[in-house]
């Protein structure tokens, strides 16, 4: 497996040759997410941008914690846990549900988890609704964070305990996965990058389609911690445990 290439400004942080240009940055970063060919992020004071060329841009004027892009278009939640979604110009508030963390990476279904760790899913339909009021199912099982794509879903839960699943709305069947983390993040294409508690990150290997699920972890060296992944169109975006976005690839 070949190596990622990781820079922000002009400070390589892995081994390798860096073909890729410098992170922009947004400091301090707090999250970010990349889907469909865009990059969204919030900062630590809860506001919203998305990547405009090579600066970022506001997005929208409602704070939020967390955002999310894919199929079904940009979605976030504040930090009352109230759950946003993205329409014409800004974030418009939908009813049925708070959440602590949202993702919009899977076949137009929003899945997402709740401060007591339930999972929840809104199908396609749903979440391409113009209504207000969204009707959420709950899962089975509790996660403390939740990443869809359209092969699969992926979660962590309160132990650390990594888990995949095939049957992103319907009932899951939860598969043990081996390690652990704090956070887990998968790409339309698969790809699949943990976070620990100690800042480091891994990526999965031998996914396919026959093995969606992949056969182990592969660490990518960093030279500083790391507090949250994302992958998109072959670029790794990571925010450093300080606060600064690093962008990687191969």
């Amino acid at each position: 497996m070949k190596s990622f290439c990781c820079v922000f400004s002009e400070r390589t942080f892995c081994d390798g040759c860096c073909l890729s240009n410098a992170a922009p940055q947004q400091f301090p970063a707090a999250q970010i997410d990349a889907g469909q060919g865009m990059v969204v992020m919030t900062d630590k004071n809860s506001n919203a941008f998305f990547l405009s060329g090579s600066s970022w841009s506001k997005l929208g004027s409602v704070p939020l914690k967390h955002v999310s892009v894919g199929p079904p278009g940009i979605w976030g939640v504040d930090r009352q846990n109230e759950v946003y979604k993205f329409v014409a110009t800004d974030f418009v508030p939908t009813r049925g549900l708070e959440l602590k963390q949202v993702d919009a990476g899977g076949q137009g279904q929003i899945v997402g988890v709740t401060i007591s760790d339930s999972i929840h899913c809104l199908n396609a339909n749903r979440a391409s609704s113009i209504k207000e009021l969204m009707n959420w199912n709950t899962m089975s099982g509790l996660l403390i964070y939740y990443s869809c794509a359209p092969t699969g879903c992926w979660g962590v839960n309160s132990e650390e305990q990594i888990y995949f699943m095939v049957n992103l709305c319907l009932q899951p069947v939860w598969n043990r996965i081996g390690g652990a983390a704090i956070s887990v993040e998968v790409g339309s294409d698969r790809n699949v990058f943990v976070v620990n508690r100690d800042g480091q990150l891994f990526e999965r290997t031998g996914i396919s389609g026959q093995v969606p699920q992949g056969t182990g972890w592969k660490k990518i060296e960093m030279s500083v911690k790391i507090k949250h992944a994302s992958y998109d169109l072959g670029y790794l975006w990571l925010v450093s445990e300080t606060g600064f976005i690093v962008k990687c690839t191969k």
